[in-house]
């Protein structure tokens, strides 16, 4: 659908979990993306597989598009600049503000909220396509998300989900950060586990059908040295600043991540250039 005058609206739910351990995971998962910039690691990096995701699902304007975990916009903007009706949700009060911001200034009419994607605020069966890029994968529980995904779903609609994948290099990047971070909370996946097909199909189940993937790579050409990227992420990337700040008490551990992460760059640069693998799911809600 299209429409003549842009506007943009911001509606908060708090998440809602089980537990009260629960809430307080998504409390800490909400400020974590709010650590240094990740609308910079958007911007300079990754924006690209928004519209990837957006052109291989197929959005068109007369379409109810759900972004789910959509940070700053990378998917839900470029689903709204083909006319289709949008609504985008994150964790992340401060990028859902960024995401409204920008919606607003391209003039185009985008439903921002914050929401849990494992809580949907949303009634079954209420959209016609449903996305999420390099987002939903955050989640804790997989399971929950993936049902999330499905139930608001129309039937005959249209999943997309991006994800990186656990052997590519930001897969590697949370295995090598894995042994000088905090112990995951009980029931919590690893996010690339969602760039993994077998993980997938099994979190979805018999509940869509003509599920196809396709793995592809990111051209990242942004950093000259493995130390250049250590300290891009350090400054600007959420789950690495939370990992360092674990270590504020520990200086020979901080350096050793140093070293871990430097040598993970350099080992994926070749002439300046990074590929980094992801994972790009569709299918149909049964």
């Amino acid at each position: 659908m299209t429409s003549t005058a842009a506007t943009s609206t911001t509606t908060s739910t708090a998440p809602v979990t089980a537990t009260p351990e629960d809430r307080a995971l998504k409390q800490k998962h909400a400020a974590m993306w709010a650590f240094g910039d990740y609308v910079a690691v958007a911007d300079e990096l990754v924006g690209s597989l928004g519209e990837a995701l957006v052109a291989a699902v197929g959005v068109r304007d007369d379409q109810r598009v759900l972004d789910v975990a959509a940070g700053s916009g990378a998917a839900a903007l470029p689903a709204a600049r083909t006319g289709a009706d949008v609504v985008a949700t994150d964790l992340t009060p401060e990028l859902v503000e960024v995401g409204r911001r920008r919606s607003q200034a391209e003039g185009l009419t985008i439903d921002w909220r914050t929401a849990d994607a494992e809580a949907l605020p949303f009634a079954d069966a209420e959209h016609d396509v449903v996305l999420s890029c390099i987002g939903v994968m955050f989640a804790p529980h997989h399971q929950l998300a993936a049902d999330e995904l499905v139930r608001v779903l129309a039937p005959g609609g249209r999943l997309g989900v991006l994800s990186w994948t656990p052997a590519g290099f930001i897969g590697q990047m949370f295995a090598a950060m894995k042994p000088f971070a905090p112990a995951p909370p009980p029931g919590a996946s690893p996010a690339p586990l969602w760039g993994d097909l077998d993980h997938v199909r099994g979190l979805l189940g018999g509940r869509v059908e003509r599920l196809e993937a396709q793995q592809a790579t990111l051209r990242v050409d942004h950093f000259a040295s493995g130390a250049e990227f250590r300290d891009y992420f350090k400054a600007n990337y959420g789950p690495t600043i939370a990992v360092y700040r674990s270590l504020a008490e520990q200086p020979e551990r901080a350096a050793e991540l140093d070293a871990a992460l430097a040598d993970l760059g350099d080992r994926h640069l070749t002439d300046g250039v990074m590929e980094w693998e992801y994972l790009l799911v569709t299918a149909h809600r049964a």
